[in-house]
């Protein structure tokens, strides 16, 4: 097995644990919002690193779904699931979490729980087929 499709099934098992966390916290009402949007954010963040280390394709350090989503897009990979509604997730990575950024102007809506467990479902599922194909 080559050293990217290593990676590439290591991020898939980091995401999966994101995963685990996320189906625990997002049924239970007095989890943060935050908590619930950040290990949805860092599933779908590794599960796209994961699908561009298969292909050989580097990535930039960071965790804008914005810009992930569209590397995918443009390395010719095909449209992640919901790649027009992801990167409302990266509002809940590691720097905002820890409040390193300003809050958005205006406040940001409540995260909609399922519709995050949802996409990450969607983004999983995308991975592992991306994943399961031959590259040629």
């Amino acid at each position: 097995m080559s050293k990217s499709r290593d990676h590439a099934r290591l991020l898939m098992e980091k995401a999966a644990e994101d995963v685990f966390v996320l189906e625990r916290l997002a049924g239970e009402a007095r989890a943060p919002e935050a908590m619930v949007g950040f290990h949805a954010q860092q599933a779908i963040e590794k599960y796209l690193k994961a699908v561009l280390t298969d292909r050989g394709i580097t990535y930039p350090w960071t965790h804008d779904l914005a810009a992930l989503v569209d590397l995918v897009h443009r390395s010719g990979i095909g449209a992640a699931p919901e790649a027009d509604t992801l990167p409302r997730l990266s509002r809940f990575a590691a720097e905002h979490r820890y409040g390193r950024l300003p809050p958005e102007e205006g406040g940001e809506p409540a995260l909609d729980r399922a519709w995050a467990v949802r996409c990450v479902g969607l983004v999983r599922a995308w991975a592992e087929s991306k994943l399961a194909e031959e590259i040629r």
